[in-house]
């Protein structure tokens, strides 16, 4: 763990790494499932490097008795495409387990090709849509007693739900759904009595705010058009008033000077009339 900037912060890739360790130590016997919890519980809740370096401190990683280091790099992004998302070799995290408690995987992490968990009077998270996948299919095993877990995929992923439910079920409402070419592929199976294993598309929150930001400047180019149309429309109103006044007032100036010279022949007809009784 860093211990030279213990006040930055923490990513879910990061909190990710210590549990992995958490739950190594677990199955070496090495914490029991009180002390597993609380400190499951502190990684998810640290938010800073210093917060995540004192669960891990007294216990080995991969046999080296040191803790493990968060990475002080950011990761590259990505190119976008599903083909640099499928990277083969091992997963990331392989297994969890919720008794009476709950687990999360989520953010940036690497699916292996078969996923086991667990949760018993517990429950679950599996969030794909920020993961690489380790090959093009992968399988989500869950076993849900008197409990629940959630599989939530990118859109462009296709979707198989094997799952037997007994008193419980599995959600079968992605299914169906074309993936995009060269997407991976998620099998959920497993089997849940008293309890469920819910599947949902959804997508990051990066696109979101994307899409988001998308229908803002529609909005904002909407507003723009209807004021131009609007300005057009007065203009051309006011051009038109315009023009109808100028017309009338034409009118009126030409039926001034039609009377004025009107009134002029009569007096000329006066005049010569009067020359002529003269």
């Amino acid at each position: 763990m860093t211990d030279d900037a213990p006040e930055l912060r923490a990513s879910d890739a990061d909190r990710e790494r210590v549990a992995e360790v958490l739950r190594d130590a677990l199955a070496e016997g090495r914490l029991d499932m009180a002390e597993f919890e609380e400190r499951l519980d502190a990684t998810y809740s640290a938010r800073t490097y210093g917060d995540l370096a004192p669960i891990t401190r007294d216990l080995p990683v991969g046999g080296a008795g040191a803790a493990p280091r968060v990475s002080m790099t950011k990761e590259p992004e990505r190119d976008g495409g599903w083909a640099g998302r499928i990277t083969g070799g091992e997963g990331s995290s392989t297994w969890a387990v919720a008794v009476m408690s709950g687990f999360q995987r989520k953010g940036r992490w690497t699916v292996p090709s078969r996923f086991n968990c667990f949760a018993f009077w517990g429950g679950g998270e599996i969030d794909l849509r920020d993961a690489d996948f380790a090959a093009g299919e992968v399988v989500i095993n869950c076993v849900a007693i008197m409990g629940g877990m959630n599989v939530v995929v990118p859109p462009g992923v296709e979707v198989v739900v094997r799952g037997i439910g007994f008193m419980g079920g599995f959600d079968h409402s992605e299914e169906g759904v074309p993936g995009d070419p060269g997407a991976p592929r998620v099998v959920v199976t497993g089997f849940a009595f008293w309890g469920g294993v819910g599947v949902e598309r959804k997508v990051t929150r990066a696109e979101r705010q994307r899409l988001k930001e998308e229908r803002r400047q529609e909005k904002l180019e909407r507003k723009a058009a209807m004021r131009e149309l609007h300005d057009s429309v007065r203009e051309s109103v006011e051009g038109t008033h315009r023009r109808m006044l100028d017309g009338h007032r034409d009118m009126l100036r030409e039926q001034r000077d039609e009377r004025r010279e009107q009134r002029e022949t009569r007096r000329e007809d006066r005049d010569r009339h009067r020359r002529g009784e003269d």
